[in-house]
């Protein structure tokens, strides 16, 4: 987290002691539970230590919609800090450590230290920045490409978080998940995923994925990891 917000802004000494001597609750949530509810009061920010997350609308019909997935250092929902009615739901896709940090707590962080405050901004922005680009993968990108997008993303954000490469990670989704995500039936992904393998552009060793030319997997998935700003700084 810390080395994810140095990234978004130019932090001094004082600006790491505050965020690392936050106040948090520490818990831990099996996969398939919610961190978060839509509907419920925030009063706490959670901090993901280990395990991924997604963030979730549901329909009056019970269709659910992936709109995001969240990786170790990421808040999973910052915006519960100044907003007091969560709007969506965050739920676990593996086991998850997790802190909760007091709203008043982070509110407090930005008053008092500026750059910090520019930093978790910069994160929500971003955040704004990939559902866009998840909106534009479901709505204009083919099905093997929005697999192959959705693999791409994965790949440089665990690359740049330590936790894979662009040449192989293991993803944390079922193809049902995968397919909530890109707004396909399961059996549409498990159909594009064969066709990637077939086509020589991933290798699957049962929840790993290989990448054996990621130039060629992110020309044909018309990837632009632009829109992740992974190098923002001040």
């Amino acid at each position: 987290m810390l080395a994810k917000f140095e990234r978004r802004s130019a932090l001094d000494d004082s600006d790491r002691k505050a965020l690392l001597g936050l106040p948090v609750r520490m818990s831990v949530y099996e996969p398939g539970k919610y961190i978060v509810r839509e509907g419920s009061t925030v009063d706490e920010s959670a901090l993901i230590l280990s395990g991924f997350a997604f963030r979730q609308k549901v329909t009056a019909d019970g269709d659910r919609q992936i709109v995001s997935v969240h990786i170790p250092g990421d808040f999973v929902d910052l915006e519960g800090s100044l907003l007091k009615v969560a709007d969506h739901n965050v739920q676990t896709l593996t086991r998850c450590e997790v802190a909760s940090i007091p709203r008043r707590a982070i509110v407090a962080l930005i008053d008092e230290h500026p750059r910090v405050g520019r930093a978790l901004w910069i994160d929500t922005l971003i955040d704004g920045s990939i559902f866009r680009e998840w909106v534009m993968n479901v709505g204009r990108r083919d099905a093997k490409q929005r697999i192959g997008h959705l693999l791409c993303e994965f790949a440089r954000r665990l690359e740049v978080a330590g936790l894979g490469t662009t040449e192989g990670y293991q993803l944390p989704m079922t193809q049902e998940q995968l397919a909530d995500a890109t707004g396909l039936t399961p059996v549409h992904v498990n159909r594009s995923l064969k066709v990637l393998e077939a086509e020589g552009l991933i290798v699957r060793e049962k929840r790993y994925i290989k990448i054996p030319d990621w130039g060629r997997l992110r020309d044909i998935s018309g990837f632009n990891e632009l829109y992740l700003h992974l190098d923002v700084a001040a």
